[in-house]
């Protein structure tokens, strides 16, 4: 299950610029998971993200 802690993420946008498809900002500016699904970007944004916010 993919998850993004929303305390270590700071809103870069990175991973949704990555998967756009899985992720999305919330209206606090913040990543969340819009739809789990088994795509290679989301090991690429996993990987990509600064704070390491994101688990799966």
């Amino acid at each position: 299950m993919i998850k993004v802690n929303p305390e270590k993420c700071i809103g870069c946008g990175l991973c949704v610029s990555i998967c756009s498809e899985v992720f999305e900002m919330n209206s606090e500016g913040k990543s969340k998971v819009k739809k789990q699904k088994d795509s290679p970007c989301v090991k690429e944004a996993i990987e990509s993200c600064p704070v390491n916010a994101i688990e799966n």
